[in-house]
């Protein structure tokens, strides 16, 4: 069963660009995944500094193992230096 994840980032504002290019390489490196079937980054319209990452994986397993990829571990420890509060993820599976 395919897995649906919307993962919530706000970071400080001085710090955008540095958050930007982090993201885009995350999400290189991610979309190379196996199981990786959408793996987009949006930036809300309204609110500078907030972002939204768009995840649908093939199962469950596959997040799993995107969990310890070395892109994800370097992307999480660069950017809690640099995010304004905790990020938010939301998981689930398609009702209909």
């Amino acid at each position: 069963m395919n897995l649906h994840i919307v993962a919530l980032f706000r970071f400080k504002e001085n710090n955008l660009m540095e958050a930007v290019e982090l993201f885009q390489t995350l999400v290189r490196e991610t979309r190379k995944e196996d199981g990786c079937l959408q793996y987009d980054l949006i930036e809300d319209k309204d609110n500078k500094g907030t972002f939204f990452l768009i995840e649908l994986w093939e199962s469950v397993e596959h997040h799993n193992l995107h969990n310890g990829a070395d892109h994800l571990l370097d992307f999480r420890k660069n950017a809690a230096k640099i995010l304004e509060e905790t990020t938010q993820v939301y998981k689930g599976f398609k009702i209909s």
